[in-house]
């Protein structure tokens, strides 16, 4: 890999490292190393990235800001390609705005209420990136990017690059075409109203305030662990089992929040993958549900 790697830096590609432990870039703060990781400075060097990555038949996977993901103990062989402030763009274009894939969805909801544009208020408390957020549907606040998105520019395994239309996408709840098709996502070009700017950011307010109140953002974490079941909440079920608080090693269900398992201090991959399985079998069994992980799980053991 450092001959790669040697190859990639030589091309200008961006950031470059090898054997880097992606708990350096996880929310979690755990995971193993990474064989390569690739941080491209643009899309054009991300699509030369690719390239180089094909032509040595390496194996390749994509991670944003690391946040609603768990890389396991052992790392992940191959490339890993780090979609981050290379492609960050943002532009307005009337009551449309086309993003970077790399950029923040907190900082687009704050920025698009200065613009006057309503519609991104949910995604106020979304701790990962655009790209993340178009593969996962990312939601909160009874919305979600599906109910925004006009189209998606996905750069493709192939190499082939597409704009894919929200119904090409294939959105359901916290789902896409994107987790059955392997790509990563360049741009998304999203569909606003015109808002009050003072209300905007007043909701954005309360919605903030409201997560501290509830989430244990002070602490190393990946946001919310489990799909809620239908008509239904997993951190209701999770508190009414009597889990909250319950931890194994250094991984335990929030006190904050039951939906949430937190990084105490030294945790490891391991501890949060049992522990999510403890979860589901505790509640499998008191109530014949079977909770559904929200968080991606990546890697080996």
């Amino acid at each position: 890999m450092i001959n790669i790697a040697d190859e990639l830096k030589q091309a200008g590609i961006g950031k470059v490292w090898t054997n880097e432990p992606l708990a350096n870039h996880t929310t979690w703060r755990v995971g193993g190393p990474a064989d390569l990781l690739i941080q491209p400075k643009d899309k054009e060097s991300l699509l030369k990235a690719l390239q180089i990555i094909h032509r040595h038949e390496i194996p390749w996977s994509v991670i944003g800001r690391g946040s609603n993901l768990l890389v396991r103990d052992g790392g992940i062989r191959g490339a890993v390609f780090k979609v981050a402030e290379g492609l960050s763009h943002c532009e307005f274009r009337g009551e449309e705005v086309c993003v970077g894939a790399g950029y923040s969805m907190i900082r687009l909801a704050v920025e698009t209420g200065k613009m006057g544009l309503t519609g991104m208020e949910f995604a106020g408390g979304i701790p990962g990136t655009v790209g993340g957020a178009v593969y996962m549907n990312a939601g909160a606040h009874g919305s979600d990017l599906s109910r925004i998105l006009i189209e998606a520019e996905i750069l493709f395994a192939n190499g082939e690059c597409k704009v894919l239309s929200n119904d090409e996408l294939s959105f359901s709840y916290r789902t896409s075409l994107l987790q059955k098709e392997k790509g990563i996502v360049l741009e998304a070009r999203f569909q606003l109203r015109p808002g009050d700017r003072k209300q905007i950011a007043a909701t954005l307010a309360t919605n903030k305030d409201r997560r501290r109140q509830t989430q244990p953002l002070q602490m190393p974490c990946a946001g919310s662990v489990f799909r809620n079941p239908p008509n239904d909440h997993a951190g209701r079920l999770i508190e009414a089992a009597g889990l909250k608080g319950y931890q194994i090693g250094g991984a335990q269900v929030s006190e904050k929040h039951s939906n949430f398992i937190v990084n105490c201090g030294g945790a490891t991959a391991t501890d949060v993958l049992t522990l999510i399985e403890h979860v589901r079998s505790t509640i499998l069994a008191k109530y014949g549900i079977d909770l559904h992980p929200e968080v991606l799980v990546v890697g080996e053991g």
